[in-house]
């Protein structure tokens, strides 16, 4: 009676532990913004959903125009980035952003190259949509991340329909380069296929950015077609508003051709709502304000896992440039879902194990937006539960 589109999910049993346990440990993997204590301008943002215009329905497939004007204006301002507004589609979500992207780029039972390590989302995205992924490789090399550019190639020439990237990556916190910009719209173009750029954290750089960054591909996609990937989820670190969007950029012909597509798909769902749209040039004319709390929260969490770990000790933190998490490499001396446990049971800590996210064992994952004390105290404590190990 079910589709084969919905994944049989089967709880593990870390899933069972974490139920256990419940808010007797210190959770090291709080993502949702709005439960860490940031602060976040709660006034403000009340303010710009109070307008008399919410009570009025016009709906426009990409959005309404005042509210798509404000997206070209952060990227304008904040990307030195010129973006026209047919060029831009709002969403309910980065989520369905992509849903919107597989319908128009990719017919059931083809493939999109999606990166590996990287946030396990997709794989219930692409099939959800009827769509296989295949993976093309992140690689820590000489302390840094790099895309593995053969096993895109490969998997370019197997057929795939378009290439996801994420800039920076989640967990690897790693930036697209300007080199591999270059390759990924080289390959894109030969073989007539589009670049998915996801930017969600572009505004968090972990430390200045390195000249050869790229945090955004509008603007930097030409002989390909490109579609960039934003929204207040983590911008504002507001997921509650459900706004998101698409920029489109490369090939004007090219656009041309899937302009009228996307519109399709985004006028048959109609999903973001009014009171968002209305607010959103003044949501992100505070931008500036909550870009700047939430860097100051990672800056000083990195920094205390740093002291936490020292130089010398069993553990290392993999490099970041940006985004909300921190890889940090543990010994090996028992299996994933046992060393998890240990820590919740020993060290009163909650941790992600690196499987997760695809990355190989002896890896956990830690999230950098946790209210600091807790994070100082569950570093402590978990560097001094491995160190017993």
């Amino acid at each position: 009676m079910i589709s084969h589109r919905i994944p049989r999910l089967m709880p593990n049993a870390l899933a069972g532990l974490r139920a256990a346990v419940g808010d007797r440990v210190i959770d090291l993997t709080v993502s949702n913004p709005t439960r860490v204590g940031l602060p976040l301008p709660a006034a403000d943002i009340r303010a710009a959903l109070d307008d008399p215009r919410v009570a009025a329905y016009e709906p426009e497939s990409f959005g309404r125009l005042e509210a798509r004007e404000a997206v070209c204006a952060y990227y304008a301002g904040v990307h030195g980035v010129a973006v026209e507004p047919r060029d831009v589609a709002l969403t309910a979500s980065t989520s369905e952003a992509y849903s919107f992207l597989l319908k128009l780029l990719a017919d059931p039972g083809e493939r999109v190259l999606v990166p590996t390590p990287s946030y396990p989302l997709f794989t219930h995205l692409l099939q959800l949509d009827g769509v296989d992924a295949s993976s093309y490789g992140l690689v820590y090399d000489l302390d840094r991340w790099c895309i593995d550019l053969e096993s895109v190639e490969r998997g370019v020439r197997g057929g795939a329909r378009a290439i996801i990237a994420v800039g920076p990556n989640n967990p690897t916190g790693s930036y697209l380069k300007a080199a591999e910009v270059s390759a990924l719209d080289r390959l894109a173009r030969v073989h007539g296929i589009a670049v998915v750029s996801d930017e969600v954290f572009a505004d968090f750089p972990l430390r200045p950015r390195d000249a050869d960054c790229v945090p955004t591909l509008a603007g930097r996609v030409t002989g390909s077609l490109g579609f960039s990937l934003g929204g207040l989820s983590k911008l504002l670190a507001c997921p509650q508003l459900k706004l998101g969007w698409i920029v489109m950029s490369g090939d004007p012909a090219a656009r041309a051709r899937v302009r009228e597509g996307l519109e399709l798909v985004a006028d048959t769902y109609l999903s973001v709502g009014t009171p968002v749209q209305v607010a959103l040039p003044a949501l992100l004319s505070l931008r500036s304000a909550v870009v700047a709390a939430i860097g100051r929260r990672l800056t000083a969490n990195l920094e205390s896992l740093r002291a936490a770990l020292g130089t010398s000790g069993p553990c290392r933190i993999l490099d970041a440039e940006g985004g909300w998490s921190a890889i940090v490499r543990i010994p090996v001396v028992m299996d994933a879902d046992e060393a998890c446990a240990d820590l919740a049971h020993h060290a009163g800590v909650w941790v992600q194990p690196g499987y997760f996210f695809d990355l190989p064992a002896g890896h956990i994952v830690l999230s950098l937006i946790v209210e600091e004390a807790a994070f100082r105290a569950g570093t402590a404590a978990l560097m001094a539960r491995i160190g017993s190990w």
